[in-house]
Formats: structure tokens, C-alpha cells, sequence
């Protein structure tokens, strides 16, 4: 009969995609670890993973499994750290997973307000070129730029933001969208983009892009220190105030954020209470960053 240590190494494993991932997580060895998987198999009778020299890959039973493990462990964390008296702050800590754009020009402020409101609370940003992986538990939650549509997961909207084309302000002006001709493009690794959201330049870049990343905070480089044009985030912009907004009527764009978090956590009063601040955060932060760009 499987029992909350055999769901533990199970989930380790779940997370890892294999067993030499999982192993320094339990501080188990390899071989110890895959008979107790083997065990847990056999006691359920239904394999849980597809073994491979790949990794461990889910079954549909494992993807089964896994959700209600998962479900038994936030059950577990809000049983061993109950939500802080009132008026004593949250604490412990809660990790954010989000594209690099709001992780660099964003989150760093919004997460230092509410930390300095609960001294007790540890934030962790994880910045990733990709969408992270709730369902390993990556982080506690994660802002998107697509809503997504997993199950067990939850969707809020947190608001709009607007991107246009930006270039230094010590380039010629440009009057229209031909004036672009000849001029470098900056912009992501085409194959390296995640999100079809991030995919912003179409027939701009007729004839490709000339300086690439995936990393939005390394575009805003490139743009700094070339005579380029890309697409830039206005909440970006106060940040270089070398680089002003381009051709604002003729290339406008509009994306959002959207916070994503387990359904299970929504009964955690310490993670409801962190998400709504952090939503509002975001929300007043947008706003306040693209007030301060100018028309260009």
C-alpha cells in the first residue's frame, strides 16, 4: 500500500523527469530510488512512467497520480505552515515563475513593496526563456503571457500592456514604416520563441532579424548600443531613456499578463493574500511605467 514517503520519492521523480534528477533532491541513491518506483508500480499495479535512456516520461495513471499527489501535498504545506495571524505579515517563502520582460522591469519593485510590507516573507523570482512548469511545481505560481488552458490551474487576467518599435533617440527620425529599410532588426531567436504572443514583428522584419536573443533585457542592449530598431515594452523604456518610441501610429501592439496558479492553492489564505497583492501590484506598476513613456 503506497504511503505519503512513496508519493514523495514518486513526485521527486514526477518533477525531474528522471532518477539521477530526483536523486540529490532525496539524497538517495539511483539504485535504492528505482526499486522503491518499482514498488510503488507494482502496489498499484500500473506503470506510472515510461523509462527511457531519455528520462522518465508520465504515463496517463503517473499524470493521474501525479495531480493527486500534488493536491495531498499543498494539502500537507498549508497543515505544517498555517496562514500568519492577522496583522503579523506573511511568511516563509513563494517563488514566481514569469517571462523576462515583467520578471526584469517589473517584479523587482512589486515584489520588493510587498516584501517590505511582511519582513517575514522570502520572494523568489525564477526568469525563464519558456513557460514554467507549475505542474513540477517550478514555482507557486507563474505570470503568463498567454492564458492557459491546464488542468487543475487556474486563469486571472492582470491587465494589458503596450509594446511599439523603439530605437536611440540620437538616430535620423523615421516618417514612415519604409524608412525601417535598411536599418538592423533586433528581436528574438525565431525558433527560441515559446509564445506565439512574443512573436511581435511580422512583416517588420521582411528581411530578418539582424541581432537576436531570447532575452528581452538583452534586445533593450542591443537597441542602446546599434543604430537597430525593434519592439520594445513601454514599461521597458524609462529604464533606457536613451531609446524613444517610433512610428507610434503605424506599429502598436497590445499584450497581457495573466496569473496562473494550482486550483488547490486557492484555499491557502497566504497565497491567496500574496496573489492579490501581487496582481494589484503589477496592475499599478504598468500603469505607472507607461505613464512616464513618451509619445516618441
Amino acid at each position: 500500500m503506497a504511503n505519503w514517503d512513496d508519493m514523495r520519492l514518486f513526485l521527486a521523480v514526477a518533477r525531474a523527469e528522471s532518477l539521477s534528477g530526483a536523486v540529490p533532491v532525496l539524497r538517495m541513491d539511483a539504485s535504492t530510488l528505482s526499486r522503491r518506483i518499482s514498488r510503488l508500480e507494482a502496489d498499484l499495479g500500473a506503470a506510472l512512467f515510461v523509462k527511457s535512456s531519455q528520462g522518465y516520461v508520465l504515463t496517463d495513471r503517473g499524470q493521474r497520480l501525479l495531480e493527486e499527489a500534488q493536491d495531498v501535498e499543498a494539502q500537507m504545506q498549508r497543515a505544517f505552515n498555517p496562514s500568519p495571524a492577522s496583522g503579523s505579515g506573511l511568511t516563509g517563502q513563494i517563488r514566481i515563475g514569469a517571462p523576462d520582460g515583467c520578471a526584469n522591469f517589473l517584479l523587482p519593485q512589486v515584489c520588493a513593496e510587498i516584501q517590505a510590507r511582511n519582513p517575514g516573507l522570502e520572494v523568489q523570482v525564477l526568469a525563464l526563456p519558456r513557460t514554467v512548469n507549475l505542474s513540477r511545481r517550478e514555482a507557486d505560481m507563474a505570470i503568463t503571457v498567454s492564458p492557459t488552458e491546464a488542468r487543475r490551474l487556474t486563469l486571472e487576467k492582470i491587465c494589458d500592456y503596450q509594446l511599439h518599435l523603439a530605437m536611440r533617440r540620437d538616430m535620423p527620425p523615421l516618417k514612415t514604416v519604409k524608412d525601417l529599410q535598411g536599418l538592423p532588426v533586433v528581436g528574438y531567436i525565431q525558433d527560441m520563441i515559446f509564445d506565439r504572443a512574443l512573436d511581435y514583428l511580422g512583416g517588420i522584419a521582411d528581411g530578418g532579424v539582424q541581432l537576436a536573443s531570447n532575452s528581452v533585457s538583452v534586445q533593450l542592449q542591443m537597441l542602446r548600443q546599434t543604430r537597430g530598431v525593434g519592439v520594445v515594452h513601454d514599461f521597458a523604456l524609462p529604464s533606457a531613456p536613451d531609446l524613444h518610441r517610433v512610428l507610434t501610429d503605424e506599429v502598436s501592439l497590445t499584450r497581457a499578463f495573466y496569473l496562473v496558479r494550482h486550483t488547490s492553492d486557492r484555499s491557502s489564505e497566504r497565497l491567496e493574500a500574496f496573489a492579490r497583492a501581487l496582481v494589484s501590484g503589477v496592475r499599478a506598476e504598468v500603469a505607472r511605467l507607461q505613464s512616464l513613456t513618451d509619445v516618441g
